[in-house]
C-alpha cells in the first residue's frame, strides 16, 4: 500500500463524521511527507535481431541497412523507362495519342514522366520528384524521387532511386501529314475573277501577319486563286472565319466521304470551302446599279474603287462623295469592274482648275477629305501630235500640277458592254476618268529599301504579268497609308538608297519609323528567328 493510500484511509474517520481535511491536513497528521518520484525520460535500445548493431526500437526490431536488405521497396518500378518526341514540331507523346510541348526540366515535362509510372507506383507514397543534370543532346531526362511505404509490423521505409527515361523520335500525325503533303482532310479554295491580283497581295500580307499559314499542309497559287490544304476541319473553318472578317466574300462548304467503318460507326469525310472574294480591286472603275447608287447617299453611278478591305470603298470622282460597301450589300445588288489596269492610259495635264465650292453636286453621303475636287484638261500620251483634249473631274486634285502625267480610263472611246453604263444617260457619263498618279517607275523602284515577305507556295499556271502587278501593288502601299497599316513592312538591309536630286519626284515613300527590322538568327536580346522586331530610331 502505497504512502497516498494510507493517507486517504487515516482520514476516512474524520470525513465520516462531517468534517472536511485536504490533502496537506492529512499529511500533518499522519507526520510523513510525501515525495513525487521523477519519471525516466531516456528510452533503450535493442540489438538488431540480424546484425547484432544497437539500434532504437521499432516495429521490425532491424536496422535500417538489414531491413533494405530484406525489402526493396522499388520492387516493380522501372529504372528505364522511354519517351517519344517528335523533333519537326518538339512535342512530347502523352498516351495514349496526345502531343503536348515541353520544355526541358519544366513542371509539364515532369507531370508527364511522372504519368509513365503511374501504375507501377500504385502501392508507395511518392515524397519528392526532381530532375538531375544531363546533357541536352543526350537523349537522356533522369528524374530523382523519394518514396516511402509500410513494410514489417507496421514499420515505414523511405529510399531515394534515379530513374533514366530514354527519348526516342517520333514523327507526330500532324507532323507526318505536312511531310507527305498529299494527306489532307481539308482545302480551303480561295478565287477571284479578275485579271489583277491586287486583292490577294494583300491578303497574303495579312495572313502571314497572323500566322494563318503554319497550320496548312501544302499552298497551291493557280489561275484565279490559291488553295489551302490542312490536316483538320477546324483549321479550315478558321481560315474561313478570317478571310470573311478581312475581305468581302462568300464560301460554301461541302464534304466526301472517303470511308466508312460499320462496327465502330466512324466516318472519313474531306471538306473542301469554296470562298469567292467579290471581283472588284483597288483602281478599278465600276457603275453601280440606280438602287444601290441611291442607298448610299445619291451618289453618281460611275466611281471609282480607292481601297478593297473587309468593304468596298468607293469615289465619286465628281462630287468627292464617299461610300463603303459591305459583303451582304454587294451580293444583293452586284456590280462588275469597267476596266482593268491594262486598258489604263497615259494622260498629261494640260490645265487645272480646283473647284472653290467643294459641296457643288454632292449627294446626302459622306465626303472625303483627303481628296481635292478639280476640274482638268487632259490630252493622251500618244496623241500630242493632235489637238484632241478632253475635259472632266477628277478628285486627285491635291496631287496634280501642269504637266503631270496620271493614268486614266478613256470612256469616250472605249466599246463597253455593261447592263448600268448602257441604260445611263450618255450626258452623265464622263468622257475620261482619272485614277492615279503616275511616277517615274524604275526611279521609285532604285529608292525603294524595304520589302515584303511572301508564304512558301507551289506555282502553276503562273501569268508573266505577276512581276509587273506585284510592283503596282507595292506602289499602292507607298500611296496609301491606310492600307500599308495591316501590312508587315521590312527594311531590306541589301538595298543601300541613293537619294540624290534629280530621282526625286514628289513620289510617296514608306518612312524609317513604319518598317520592321527583319532578323535572320538570335540575337542576344533572346528574340527567334525570323521575328519582325521594331527597329528603334
Amino acid at each position: 500500500m502505497t504512502c497516498q493510500e494510507l493517507l486517504v484511509l487515516s482520514a476516512r474517520p474524520l470525513r465520516a463524521r462531517g468534517v472536511r481535511i485536504s490533502m496537506s491536513q492529512c499529511e500533518r497528521l499522519s507526520g510523513m511527507e510525501y515525495m513525487q518520484t521523477p519519471a525516466t525520460s531516456s528510452q533503450g535500445n535493442i540489438l538488431c535481431c540480424t546484425c547484432g548493431i544497437l539500434i532504437p526500437p521499432n516495429a521490425a526490431n532491424m536496422c535500417v541497412s538489414c531491413l533494405r536488405k530484406e525489402v526493396d521497396i522499388t520492387e516493380g518500378i522501372p529504372k528505364q523507362v522511354s519517351v517519344h518526341f517528335c523533333k519537326q514540331c518538339e512535342r512530347y507523346l502523352q498516351p495514349p495519342g496526345t502531343w503536348v510541348q515541353c520544355a526541358l526540366e519544366s513542371r509539364e515535362l515532369l507531370a508527364l514522366c511522372l504519368k509513365k509510372l503511374k501504375s507501377s507506383m500504385s502501392k508507395v507514397r511518392l515524397i519528392d520528384a526532381g530532375f538531375l543534370w544531363t546533357e541536352p543532346h543526350s537523349k537522356r531526362i533522369k528524374i530523382k524521387l523519394t518514396i516511402q511505404k509500410e513494410v514489417m509490423n507496421g514499420a515505414i521505409l523511405q529510399q531515394v532511386f534515379v530513374v533514366d527515361f530514354v527519348i526516342h523520335p517520333q514523327m507526330c500525325e500532324d507532323c507526318h501529314r505536312v511531310e507527305a503533303k498529299d494527306f489532307w482532310k481539308a482545302v480551303v479554295q480561295v478565287r477571284q475573277k479578275t485579271v489583277h491580283k491586287k486583292t490577294f497581295y494583300y491578303l497574303e500580307q495579312l495572313i502571314l501577319k497572323h500566322k494563318l499559314h503554319q497550320n496548312s499542309l501544302r499552298i497551291k497559287e493557280i489561275h484565279e486563286g490559291i488553295d489551302f490544304y490542312y490536316g483538320s476541319k477546324q483549321h479550315a473553318q478558321k481560315m474561313v472565319d478570317f478571310l470573311q472578317c478581312t475581305v468581302p466574300c462568300r464560301s460554301k462548304a461541302s464534304q466526301r466521304l472517303i470511308s466508312h467503318d460499320v462496327h465502330s460507326n466512324t466516318y472519313n469525310y474531306k471538306s473542301t470551302f469554296s470562298v469567292e472574294i467579290v471581283p472588284i480591286c483597288k483602281d478599278n472603275v465600276v457603275c453601280l446599279s440606280p438602287r444601290l447608287a441611291q442607298s448610299l447617299g445619291n451618289m453618281g453611278q460611275v466611281c471609282v474603287c480607292i481601297r478593297v478591305t473587309s468593304t468596298i470603298h468607293l469615289i465619286d470622282p465628281n462630287t468627292l462623295q464617299i461610300a463603303e460597301v459591305d459583303n451582304n450589300t454587294y451580293w444583293r445588288y452586284p456590280f462588275n469592274s469597267l476596266c482593268n489596269p491594262r486598258q489604263l492610259e497615259e494622260f498629261i495635264i494640260m490645265d487645272i482648275d480646283i473647284i472653290r465650292d467643294q459641296k457643288l453636286g454632292a449627294g446626302a453621303g459622306l465626303r472625303s477629305n483627303k481628296h481635292i475636287l478639280a476640274e482638268v484638261w487632259v490630252q493622251k500620251s500618244s496623241e500630242m501630235d493632235t489637238n484632241q483634249q478632253y475635259h472632266c473631274r477628277t478628285f486627285l486634285g491635291h496631287l496634280l500640277n501642269i504637266g503631270d502625267v496620271v493614268l486614266g480610263f478613256d470612256f469616250a472611246n472605249a466599246n463597253i458592254n455593261d447592263e448600268f453604263l448602257n441604260k445611263m444617260n450618255p450626258h452623265h457619263v464622263p468622257d475620261v476618268v482619272l485614277i492615279k498618279k503616275s511616277y517615274d517607275r524604275a526611279k521609285r523602284v532604285k529608292r525603294r529599301n524595304w520589302k515584303l515577305r511572301e508564304m512558301e507556295r507551289d506555282r502553276e499556271g503562273m501569268d508573266t504579268d505577276d512581276e509587273r502587278q506585284y510592283q503596282d501593288f507595292l506602289e499602292d502601299l507607298e500611296e496609301d497609308e491606310a492600307l500599308r497599316k495591316n501590312v508587315n513592312i521590312f527594311r531590306d538591309s541589301s538595298k543601300i538608297p541613293v537619294e540624290s536630286d534629280t530621282d526625286d519626284d514628289g513620289a510617296p515613300q514608306i518612312s524609317l519609323m513604319e518598317m520592321l527590322e527583319d532578323l535572320s538568327l538570335n540575337d542576344a536580346t533572346g528574340f527567334s528567328l525570323m521575328e519582325p522586331v521594331v527597329e528603334q530610331i
